[in-house]
């Protein structure tokens, strides 16, 4: 039993099973530094409850569309104008992405609502690829 003065601590299996996670996973996030959990008498893991934060940070950043090593990155500098920097460079990237799957988006739509039986030969489409190639589109897809 422990006293009140004393933070509970979780074995890598039931860290693992709060967040859904396979206990491999924590141990290559340790691997990476992105944990550092504390060693019972065994040398089992012991995770305190600022693990819990950790890995729902860790969690939330990989949702963010963070890799692991940007969130190494972010959690290794103390600097504030470092941390900005990185965070910039990959909300560039992530503007990037967004712009790329809203231009397959409205490809896709495109085609799902073309009245044509073959969609490739809707202007709009055949359009889009002009744009792709460039203005040395061959003559038999200039619209």
């Amino acid at each position: 039993m422990k006293s009140s003065g004393e933070d509970e601590t979780f074995s890598i299996g039931a860290l693992a099973e709060r967040f859904g996670l396979a206990t491999h996973v924590l141990r290559h996030w340790e691997a990476m530094g992105l944990l550092t959990p504390a060693r019972d008498s065994a040398g089992r893991r012991r995770y305190g409850t600022d693990h819990l934060t950790r890995v729902a940070v860790i969690l939330r950043a990989k949702e963010a569309g963070l890799s692991l090593d940007t969130i190494r990155s972010l959690s290794a500098t103390s600097d504030p104008a470092g941390r900005r920097e990185i965070l910039r460079q990959e909300a560039d990237a992530l503007r990037r992405r967004i712009a790329a799957a809203q231009a397959s988006l409205e490809l896709i739509e495109c085609a799902l609502h073309c009245d044509h039986e073959d969609f490739t030969q809707c202007p709009r489409f055949r359009q889009t690829v002009v744009d792709r190639i460039g203005v040395e589109a061959p003559a038999h897809i200039r619209v």
